[in-house]
């Protein structure tokens, strides 16, 4: 980015404040002041989560703006997927080098689209000088005590996830490589990932519970068998397989990327065999498919795959003091 003679008072009320639209009566007071002042919707509970998106170790520093702004966005908006809410606000905190007119404009573009899109305002935030890092918390509403959570996994439960993981660290693979077509199936589906809102709700009131796919396939139901007490056992062969993926890679690397990709934010669920049928109905409406791919089981651990595909452990900030 290149330095430019902008304030952080005029870069935050150029590219980052809008006022609410006028049918947004939940927001009593948006951003321009101390704090945002809300208004719930009676009878919901609040979800709330944060997230960091880091220049080059969440995504490329040479990566488009508009991608950068929309990505932060989304795997923020994934959390609530996972939970079955509905997006209703934002704040970001902006850590900028340097403020590029030209940069921050295609990041606010970016942002607001996706934010737009699932009716999410921003409602405040802070901007500061420093390495390029972007952290996002969101705010969601759900009616009170359907939130779906990784804890709900019972016994004798399918274990199903929604769309085609393994796209994304190919697309990241690709980047890296130089091959900077933004277009592409396989770079969109890393640059700018589809928080799965819709079908969250959609969901809820079928799941036992409930995890958004970001550090890979594999390790993400990990956390909800480790939260449920209990084990899993896969169908390898049931494993949804991207066509773009299969078009370029071997049977097992394909499997490989599936399970151990991560950054795909598709959501991994249980639930029960009689709500498939209707699960895979509602998200149907949505075009989007949910596959079986497993059962809980007693016990602990995932049988039924090759070893080889347990070694990796997903994305681990900390790997030199993993226990």
């Amino acid at each position: 980015m290149n330095r430019a003679s902008l304030s952080e008072f005029e870069l935050i009320a150029r590219y980052l404040s809008r006022p609410a639209a006028p049918e947004r009566s939940d927001v009593v007071v948006g951003n321009g002041d101390d704090c945002a002042v809300l208004m719930p919707s009676p009878g919901h509970q609040l979800a709330i989560s944060v997230d960091t998106s880091v220049v080059d170790v969440h995504f490329p520093h040479d990566a488009p703006a508009a991608a950068i702004g929309h990505r932060a966005l989304a795997v923020a908006l994934s959390d609530l997927a996972a939970m079955g809410a509905k997006a209703r606000w934002c704040c970001m905190g902006l850590t900028l080098p340097a403020a590029d007119p030209a940069w921050l404009a295609a990041f606010a573009e970016g942002f607001r689209e996706l934010a737009a899109r699932h009716g999410c305002e921003l409602i405040g935030g802070d901007v500061t000088r420093g390495a390029l890092t972007i952290g996002v918390t969101v705010h969601g509403e759900l009616p009170a005590g359907t939130a779906m959570r990784r804890s709900g996994a019972r016994e004798g439960d399918l274990i199903a996830v929604t769309g085609y993981p393994g796209r994304a660290v190919e697309g990241l693979a690709r980047w890296q490589r130089g091959e900077q077509d933004s277009g592409h199936p396989l770079l969109e589906a890393y640059l700018r990932p589809e928080p799965r809102l819709a079908a969250g709700e959609a969901l809820r009131g079928l799941a036992t519970s409930a995890i958004d796919v970001s550090d890979g396939l594999l390790a993400d139901l990990g956390h909800v068998l480790t939260a449920s007490g209990v084990g899993a056992r896969l169908d390898i062969e049931a494993l949804p397989l991207a066509t773009p993926l299969r078009a370029i890679h071997e049977l097992d690397d394909v499997r490989e990327r599936v399970l151990n990709g991560g950054d795909d934010y598709e959501l991994l669920v249980t639930l029960s065999v009689s709500d498939l049928a209707e699960a895979q109905r509602r998200l149907s409406a949505l075009h989007l498919p949910l596959t079986a791919i497993g059962w809980v089981v007693a016990g602990e651990g995932i049988q039924g795959i090759a070893p080889r595909y347990l070694e990796h452990r997903g994305w681990d900030h900390f790997p030199e003091i993993a226990s």
